[in-house]
């Protein structure tokens, strides 16, 4: 039954939201949104990490967000985290408390992904057009740049700032003065200019803000009566010289600008002054629509079995140049293999062991000998839109245990839900070494106390040593790693 709601969580630098809504026919209707300003960023020690009050403070943010959350099946809810949880050295200790607060899992997004989820939430709020985008958001820890058409993005890029972060580096104590903003205008135009002279040369016809700076940024613009709407390069002049004059955020009376966005507008105002002025931009429009409306409609296209992971998986087949026939029969059999050893497993690892199957040859691109290394490095290092950070190592993970010795897994806890996946994904590659379609006999594989047991027929296994030579290195394999792997001479597993 698909779901007719969904949740989406952004735990950003700066604030998180929860946005819920409704799927009627293919579209999401919002129906309601929370919004606490956590700061998270702003909560960063000299060490990255996130201190004890800023996280006190996320946490008692997260027990409401759970409480409205309360009901929704797991499927329906999807938690990302940004910046912060990027940089924080202590992301895992908080991931862990948060998830147990929630109750739903939270994924930590590169930046690149979530200028592709942001894109995709603009994009659907604006009116449907040919014309190509430029998109900007700042958010509490980082810049996001994308270009794109209809509802592909072209171009994406994330830059190591944000109002947040400016403002605790430029503006300390609340201070505004002519020279902290030129280095802080300064400092935002240098990581620009990475990108700048690529952006312009792909072009644009529209240009469009996002999120809470520029949001604000254009309220306070147009209760000054300096813009009708969106913003303008001369409106943040302004702007700019009234904060110089004030000289303190404290002393700021400015009308539109609320009390919680006042600690961090002097940031979110020096970037996007510098933005306007590299890319030659004169004015923006400003969308309502946001990160967490993006993470909505990719999940809405995850229940809708239009899964973007699907997308990158088989792009990357066809880029590596994947033999397509080895990697579905790896997978079948992998599937099947999972379903005996661990049949209550989620939907998410079975996906998951789909993909490694579907990825765990585009190494031999570069070089046959080691070709899992040179997997594992692909997939834990390219940019693949619809993972997260902790989808693309699992995944990484299971490429490069797909093959080889098992000591590289020593960490890997013994009661960890992977190892069903790696040794699926073993024996599925192991019993199709010969890379072609002969049939294999009955299989029946389970769980054991200690590791794994497999079945195969015994003179189906007199007829090929070889793969009966190559199961014998397998439990060997798993052996030494302090696990058993037996291989039962019939037709059934014996039971413990």
């Amino acid at each position: 039954m698909k779901p007719d709601t969904l949740a989406a969580l952004d735990l950003g630098s700066n604030s998180f939201h929860l946005q819920i809504a409704r799927v009627l026919d293919d579209q999401v209707y919002m129906l309601d949104s929370l919004r606490e300003p956590v700061r998270l960023g702003g909560g960063l020690t000299r060490d990255r990490r996130i201190d004890r009050r800023t996280r006190a403070r996320a946490m008692a943010a997260l027990e409401r967000f759970a409480e409205r959350l309360r009901g929704f099946p797991r499927g329906s809810v999807r938690a990302v985290g940004t910046s912060a949880l990027r940089t924080a050295k202590n992301a895992a200790a908080f991931i862990a408390q948060a998830e147990r607060i929630l109750g739903y899992p939270v994924e930590v997004i590169f930046g690149r992904e979530e200028a592709r989820l942001i894109y995709l939430g603009v994009a659907h709020e604006l009116a449907a057009s040919d014309e190509r985008r430029l998109v900007v958001d700042i958010g509490g820890g980082s810049t996001e740049c994308i270009i794109g058409k209809g509802l592909e993005p072209q171009l994406m890029e994330s830059l190591p700032m944000g109002c947040v972060g400016y403002s605790l580096r430029f503006f300390a104590e609340g201070r505004l003065d002519k020279p902290r903003f030129e280095r802080a205008e300064l400092a935002a135009a240098n990581e620009l200019q990475r990108i700048v002279d690529a952006y312009r040369a792909a072009g644009w016809t529209h240009a469009v803000a996002s999120s809470g700076t520029a949001r604000a940024l254009a309220s306070i613009a147009r209760e000054c009566g300096l813009v009708e709407h969106g913003l303008s390069a001369s409106a943040l002049g302004e702007l700019r010289e009234r904060f110089i004059e004030a000289g303190r955020i404290g002393r700021l009376k400015i009308p539109g600008l609320r009390e919680d966005r006042k600690p961090i507008i002097a940031g979110g105002l020096a970037i996007m002054s510098s933005v306007l002025a590299e890319f030659g931009i004169d004015a923006l429009d400003v969308s309502d629509a946001a990160l967490r409306q993006g993470v909505m409609y990719d999940l809405l296209g995850r229940v809708r079995h239009r899964d973007m992971r699907e997308a990158t998986a088989r792009q990357f087949m066809r880029r590596y140049q994947v033999d397509a026939a080895q990697a579905e029969r790896v997978a079948a059999l992998a599937q099947r293999i999972l379903a005996g050893v661990d049949p209550k497993a989620p939907e998410s690892d079975a996906a998951l062991l789909r993909w490694a199957a579907s990825l765990h040859e585009i190494g031999i691109s570069i070089a046959h000998a080691g070709y899992h290394k040179h997997s594992a490095y692909i997939v834990s290092q390219a940019d693949m839109p619809g993972f997260s950070q902790s989808e693309q190592a699992r995944l990484a993970r299971l490429v490069l245990a797909h093959r080889g010795k098992l000591s590289k897994l020593r960490g890997l806890p013994k009661r960890s839900p992977e190892w069903p996946l790696v040794f699926a994904l073993r024996l599925a590659a192991l019993l199709h070494q010969s890379r072609r379609d002969l049939g294999l006999p009955s299989l029946e594989c389970r769980r054991s106390a200690g590791g794994f047991q497999v079945a195969l027929p015994r003179a189906w296994l007199e007829r090929h040593p070889l793969t009966e030579a190559a199961l014998g290195d397998e439990s060997a394999e798993w052996r030494a790693l302090g696990m058993r792997v037996s291989v039962e001479r019939g037709t059934r597993v014996k039971r413990p």
